[in-house]
């Protein structure tokens, strides 16, 4: 008798512990789009991105058309920019870009992106593509949003990536000098005669391309 009410009495604490398991996974489905987005918000502010990032992929799955989506996505891009995470602020943002591309949307998403490709750049000699893209995308959004909010930055930006691509040349000529190829040396040389940045107007970097390049 007492082995069968000690059986029953081990019955009962399994289901209890089993029924308990499932609850606990059960709270994390089918919450409203608030509660993802205020659970997302701390796990950014305390700097775990990662789990932020999950967070907002239940938010997206379980209410793909809450109003809290889109703003998710500019702090989920501004929160991986701020960690240096490039790439995967640039996803945030081509996403955003797709959805809610609106005109006044872009405006804000365009240069965002610009943003997020000129604090990628770590390394000019490996980022050329890469800053003569983000010359391009600056230029056009120049021209685009003329008197936008955001284009005296997008322009200071613009200035810095034709300085840097100015100074690139001229180390490339002065190598190729080195090296006595002064056929070489006049290609890159020539390359800056097309712009109006002179050398003169620059102060080359005494402490790094990184730090000069935003600074």
């Amino acid at each position: 008798m007492r082995r069968m009410a000690l059986s029953f009495l081990m019955g009962i604490v399994i289901m209890s512990a089993i029924t308990g398991c499932g609850s606990k996974s059960e709270e994390e489905y089918e919450k409203p789009a608030l509660y993802w987005y205020q659970k997302m918000m701390k796990k950014i502010a305390s700097g775990n991105l990662e789990e932020a990032d999950n967070i907002f992929t239940s938010l997206e799955s379980e209410h793909i058309s809450s109003p809290l989506i889109p703003q998710a996505m500019i702090i989920l891009m501004q929160a991986h920019m701020d960690s240096e995470e490039y790439l995967l602020a640039n996803f945030y943002l081509e996403e955003y870009m797709k959805r809610y591309g609106s005109f006044k949307n872009r405006i804000l998403a365009e240069f965002l992106q610009i943003k997020a490709a000129f604090y990628g750049l770590h390394s000019p000699q490996r980022d050329q593509k890469l800053i003569s893209d983000t010359l391009i995308r600056a230029r056009n959004y120049i021209v685009k949003y003329p008197d936008g909010v955001y284009t005296p930055m997008v322009h200071t930006m613009e200035v810095r990536l034709q300085m840097t691509r100015f100074l690139l040349n001229e180390n490339i000529a002065a190598l190729y000098e080195r090296r006595d190829k002064p056929r070489a040396a006049e290609i890159y040389r020539k390359r800056n005669e097309v712009g109006w940045i002179k050398l003169d107007d620059i102060e080359p970097p005494s402490r790094g391309w990184f730090g000069w390049l935003f600074e």
